[in-house]
């Protein structure tokens, strides 16, 4: 549908396209039946007979929501599927009614004229590590017992531990055994657990072998649609310990909060070695540090006939006198007396497979690839994909303090991926901090794969600030400056993204239903029943916003101030291209009409289709044009 050149997606007249969407959606996470929500503890008690259909949402809604987005200004979307919502019931074994749904759902996006991408989306690998993502079979095929994580410290689930959930301790999952094992066999196995096994075929084969047969189940239902653009590759892939220089090290420490084993202590928690580990409250690498006992009950995660892989790779092992001993401390870090780099050789072999699999099945997809999260990601180097066509980069990227602190602070903005992170202090800083982060997702696109358009595939705010405040007194002024503080941050680097969540299910008191995040721009306790285009939405002011949608030439400045609705946009014209730039502007914003300031050229507004047209002069090198409201006072004049 379109060309790709010079980092941007290129429309058939030879304009930049800047597509703005949403992820679709946050409980996409879950189950359907039995209820999946994390902070129900009930939900792990059937993990082969689950149901996601109805994720994102009952196809009889399917038209109220769709509807709802493309009225707020969206034309794309980052659509949700999981590997455990495909095949659940065992390996092998897909869920044709799900996909059934999943066709009928997708169909009904291409109807209300949205573009798409499928993520196959996962978390801390796994529901069952504390995350969402893989099926459970993944675990008992390795012959690891989930229900003994939480007590064994391999995992920290909300299920498990209940009520409070700590805020954003899930991360740290990734660092813990039961996420980090599965990650490192799922790329590593045959270079870190050459012995081991699944059912005759080597473990990394096993896994990959089938997450990928399960993602050609979705493409096989999906590929006739001419609005869904490609597939996510994963998303945010973990190296698990690949890259560990020393066991003796806290892995992905900068996300790590509470318990805090190092890489050889998590082995020996999980076997049912208890140990005292480090332990702090809140994940930045400032907190206080305590000291924790970890497994105290000597709870082993493996069913019987089954033990660490880790131990029988020689890792680690056992005295005589039946006292655990390191043996091979840079096992993750140095493989035939090199250095481990994760990108070049585990992570973009995969990336490779993956786009080909696809490809067999539909040779026209774009691969959307989602690297490693800039705060869990230790290599240097990169990866090289420029010489595969078709690939777009999709990172994420994140106000790491308001994620995390669910604060919002005007005046300061924190660089989590820095070590040390990078402080700015004074609000003009902040934007300018957080383009400079995004800036930098657009030179690795460059680095690492050439021409690749860049699609911030995640980004957004909680809408939970302060206690829920907002909740109770209907004012969202703290979210509409965070919200904005990130949007003028991609827009200044021209951009696509798809911000993170629409959730058809969110309410006030469980968010998301997943990990006690609750970052949906939408919510059911936000309804009023009054019908209006606002209703059920969460800081729309600066949500909804004029934007550019194609551009005929090189894009100079795009500037939107959500509090007045002035905008403008400065780009240097292509006039060999003779179609107009495209600007939308929401009713919801400019009630009264606009006016529209530009140097030479022409110009038609269109309230009713909510665009504005401007043709450049070619006598113009830089072309200027300006938005307002129209003010009510002078509405004859103008």
């Amino acid at each position: 549908m379109y060309q790709i050149r010079n980092n941007h997606f290129i429309d058939d007249d030879g304009r930049i396209v800047l597509l703005r969407g949403v992820n679709l959606g946050g409980s996409s996470k879950v189950p359907v039946s039995p209820h999946g929500a994390t902070w129900n503890p009930n939900s792990f008690l059937d993990p082969y007979g689950v149901s996601f259909v109805g994720r994102p949402f009952p196809l009889e809604e399917a038209d109220e929501h769709f509807s709802r987005l493309r009225s707020w200004g969206f034309n794309f979307l980052r659509f949700l599927v999981t590997w455990e919502a495909i095949e659940h019931a065992g390996p092998g074994r897909y869920d044709e009614a799900y996909l059934d749904y999943l066709h009928a759902v997708i169909k009904k996006a291409g109807e209300h004229d949205f573009l798409l991408f499928i993520d196959p989306h996962q978390d801390a690998w796994s529901r069952f590590s504390g995350g969402d993502g893989a099926p459970a079979w993944t675990f008992d095929r390795l012959g690891m017992d989930f229900k003994k994580f939480h007590a064994a410290g391999a995992a920290f689930t909300h299920q498990d531990c209940g009520d409070p959930y700590p805020v954003m301790i899930w991360p740290s999952n990734y660092g813990r055994y039961a996420a980090a094992t599965m990650f490192t066999l799922f790329f590593g196995g045959n270079t870190f657990a050459p012995h081991l096994k699944v059912d005759g075929v080597p473990v990394q084969e096993f896994l990959q072998g089938h997450y990928m047969g399960a993602v050609r189940q979705v493409v096989e239902r999906l590929k006739e649609f001419p609005h869904v653009l490609g597939y996510d590759t994963l998303n945010e892939p973990s190296q698990g310990f690949i890259g560990c220089a020393d066991a003796n090290q806290i892995p992905l420490e900068v996300v790590a909060q509470g318990p805090m084993p190092t890489l050889y202590q998590s082995m020996l928690v999980a076997s049912g070695f208890p140990q005292e580990v480090a332990y702090r409250a809140e994940k930045f690498p400032w907190s206080r540090r305590s000291k924790v006992r970890l497994n105290e009950g000597g709870v082993s995660i493996f069913h019987p006939d089954f033990g660490c892989p880790w131990k029988e790779h020689g890792v680690w092992g056992v005295d005589r006198s039946g006292n655990p001993q390191l043996l091979k401390p840079d096992y993750f870090g140095v493989v035939d007396g090199k250095p481990v780099d994760f990108d070049r050789q585990f992570f973009e072999p995969f990336v490779r497979r993956y786009t080909q699999e696809i490809r067999q099945v539909d040779p026209k997809a774009l691969i959307f690839v989602s690297p490693a999260p800039a705060e869990m990601h230790t290599g240097a180097e990169g990866f090289s994909l420029g010489d595969l066509p078709g690939m777009v980069f999709a990172p994420h990227w994140y106000d790491g303090v308001t994620l995390s602190f669910k604060k919002y602070f005007s005046w300061l903005g924190v660089d989590t991926s820095r070590h040390p992170m990078k402080i700015a202090l004074g609000r003009q800083n902040r934007v300018d901090l957080f383009t400079r982060q995004i800036g930098m997702q657009v030179q690795r696109a460059r680095r690492d794969l050439g021409s690749a358009p860049v699609v911030i595939g995640e980004t957004g705010i909680p809408f939970d600030l302060d206690g829920k405040k907002a909740y109770q007194t209907g004012k969202f002024e703290q979210q509409e400056k965070a919200m904005d503080d990130v949007i003028q941050a991609l827009d200044r680097n021209f951009v696509n993204y798809t911000l993170w969540n629409y959730t058809a299910d969110n309410d006030n008191h469980r968010g998301d239903q997943w990990n006690n995040e609750d970052l949906s721009i939408f919510s059911r306790d936000q309804l009023t029943g009054s019908g209006s285009l606002e209703d059920g939405g969460r800081a729309l002011k600066a949500v909804i916003r004029a934007c550019v949608r194609r551009v005929p030439g090189e894009l100079v400045m795009v500037y939107f101030d959500y509090t007045c609705g002035f905008f403008q946009v400065d780009y240097r014209p292509d006039l060999s291209i003779q179609a107009p730039l495209e600007i939308f502007i929401p009713k919801w914003i400019y009630p009264l009409g606009v006016r529209v300031h530009t140097t030479k050229g022409r110009t038609e507004v269109n309230l009713d289709e909510e665009w504005v047209r401007y043709y450049a002069d070619g006598a113009v090198p830089v072309c200027s044009i300006v938005i307002q409201k129209r003010n009510p006072i002078f509405r004859e004049k103008f």
